[in-house]
């Protein structure tokens, strides 16, 4: 539920946030789920800033999500909904029968005291966990193996899902969110239903305060810089792009550059590509 706040500030005005007190059941996490770390912001083992506009930020906990699933037949109980600073879905602590605490990313509409179980034979229902082929066309999955044994590699963030279209010849043949129809194996595993926090995208942020508190660092645009830092720079006054194409600061293409490999493997198992944004 989006939440508004009273414009008391040119901030306020147009902020908006997500109504947490209704929709999370516990505050602290558990504690054996949850290490301390120092986040990379942006820069590699030697320091340096490989990827801008990152840094600072509010600290943040670890919590260890289960993307391996790796307990087969062993049904759980959904104790709680919480949230994860680190993942924009709602995550949830399952205890399963043998005593094991793991948390989990939660569809949506699903509320503590559900059961839930990977299994090829687990009943079709939101949160459980079976193989591609064991679902009928038509169906809404996220958390996506890409093989039998690989962990949930696709379809993570809020709100989103993927929608099983067809079986053939041992592949299942899926429709990702960004509109990319693709061919999965049929013993792939994948959660039925869709993301938690579906609201997520609505979210306006509203000042740059609360970006910097969630780690984003300030953009400086091209044409604001020098000629000697950005082929956009330099110029008396406002003056155009100057350049046919446009071009990040290291003059590679931008806006429509395709930058996949074209001899990367799994490309043959893309049926058509996604759509343009």
């Amino acid at each position: 539920m989006i939440k508004t706040f009273a414009p008391r500030s040119p901030g306020r005005r147009q902020m908006t946030g997500i109504n947490y007190r209704e929709l999370l059941t516990r505050q602290n996490p558990e504690k054996s789920l949850v290490f301390g770390r120092k986040r990379d912001v942006g820069r590699n083992s030697f320091g340096r800033i490989t990827t801008r506009h990152k840094g600072g930020g509010a600290k943040r906990l670890l919590r260890i999500v289960d993307f391996k699933f790796d307990k087969k037949n062993v049904p759980g109980r959904i104790e709680s909904v919480e949230y994860d600073p680190n993942r924009t879905a709602f995550i949830g602590l399952v205890t399963y029968k043998d005593g094991e605490k793991r948390y989990m990313v939660l569809p949506r509409d699903v509320r503590p005291g559900r059961e839930i179980l990977a299994s090829a034979k687990a009943p079709i229902l939101p949160g459980n966990r079976l193989p591609l082929g064991e679902l009928p066309s038509g169906t809404l999955v996220y958390n996506i193996s890409l093989s039998a044994e690989g962990k949930a590699a696709l379809v993570r963030s809020a709100g989103s899902f993927a929608e099983i279209i067809a079986h053939d010849s041992g592949y299942a043949t899926l429709k990702l969110p960004s509109g990319e129809v693709r061919k999965i194996k049929d013993d792939a595993w994948a959660s039925i239903g869709q993301v938690s926090n579906e609201e997520h995208n609505l979210v306006v942020i509203g000042k740059a305060g609360r970006s910097r508190r969630m780690g984003v660092r300030p953009t400086v645009r091209g044409s604001a810089m020098n000629p000697v830092d950005h082929p956009y720079g330099g110029g008396e006054g406002r003056t155009l792009r100057g350049t046919r194409r446009p071009k990040n600061k290291w003059g590679k293409g931008t806006r429509g550059v395709k930058t996949r490999n074209k001899h990367k493997f799994s490309s043959r198992f893309i049926i058509s590509r996604r759509t343009k944004n």
